[in-house]
């Protein structure tokens, strides 16, 4: 698996379980302290993220890092 089908493949799992939850874009930019844009380019596979990033984004989301990277 390369770097932009494995971005793709993350963004898309927290699309899934940000809209499970009911939350928009925005939303799961508040509760991770980051922007819209931020949060965009991440679902969308356009940056490739720290790991902390996620675990920020996990910990917004209430689930645990392994859940999110679970696709």
């Amino acid at each position: 698996m390369n770097k932009d089908l494995l971005s793709k493949k993350i963004g898309n799992r927290i699309v899934e379980l940000r809209t499970r939850k009911g939350l928009n874009q925005s939303d799961l930019a508040r509760l991770c302290a980051k922007d819209r844009q931020a949060i965009e380019k991440i679902e969308n596979g356009k940056v490739n993220s720290t790991i902390f990033s996620l675990y920020e984004v996990s910990v917004a989301l209430e689930i645990d890092l392994h859940e999110l990277l679970n696709f």
